[in-house]
């Protein structure tokens, strides 16, 4: 069966995507179509790129049991769900941080994005759809955004409207459909 992780992109004290990144768990749980896992970035303290050589230079080839745990874990995935927050309209950078350790563990996988922020994290997906083309993942369309103002009450307790549930149904069909049609991308790699 096909593996999706579930990325919680912000470490930071007081996180709204740890309830965010619940709902996702939560919901992609009710499916059958695949396996879903949380990948909190906190379980993973990857100190600021410290791999002397270029993930894409050296595929697999990490100096750091740190690095090497994280391909690991990213390796035995089929695709993604990133759950990101938007930090002066960007991604955070323990997500970018992340991302950027890792090369080929990334490679023909898809990824969908729920973002949350001041315009629903749009502008941090914009530019994570950049980082993962770089890095030849599949980015499908659906996005799930969610606004600060109308899907977190006093801005701090998620309270998603029934709306984000089509939403998300939908972007996790993507997730599902792409990440089992790169099955043979991944098995010629």
């Amino acid at each position: 069966m096909i593996k999706i992780g579930i990325i919680l992109g912000s470490t930071r004290p007081g996180r709204k995507g740890e309830q965010v990144a619940k709902w996702v768990d939560e919901m992609a749980s009710r499916r059958g179509d695949a396996d879903f896992e949380v990948i909190d970035l906190l379980d993973h303290p990857l100190p600021h790129l410290d791999e002397p050589t270029p993930a894409p230079a050296s595929p697999g080839r990490y100096q750091h049991e740190h690095t090497r745990a994280w391909a690991d874990t990213i390796a035995s995935f089929d695709g993604f769900v990133m759950v990101t927050p938007e930090y002066n309209h960007s991604t955070s950078g323990v997500l970018k941080n992340a991302i950027d350790y890792l090369y080929a563990e990334w490679n023909n996988k898809a990824v969908g994005f729920v973002s949350y922020g001041g315009v629903g994290g749009a502008r941090a997906v914009e530019q994570l759809r950049l980082i993962c083309g770089a890095l030849q993942m599949a980015d499908v369309a659906p996005q799930v955004a969610l606004p600060l103002l109308t899907e977190f009450e006093n801005y701090a307790t998620f309270k998603p409207g029934d709306y984000n549930v089509t939403a998300l149904d939908t972007l996790l069909d993507q997730v599902v459909a792409w990440s089992t049609a790169l099955v043979p991308l991944r098995a010629a790699a």
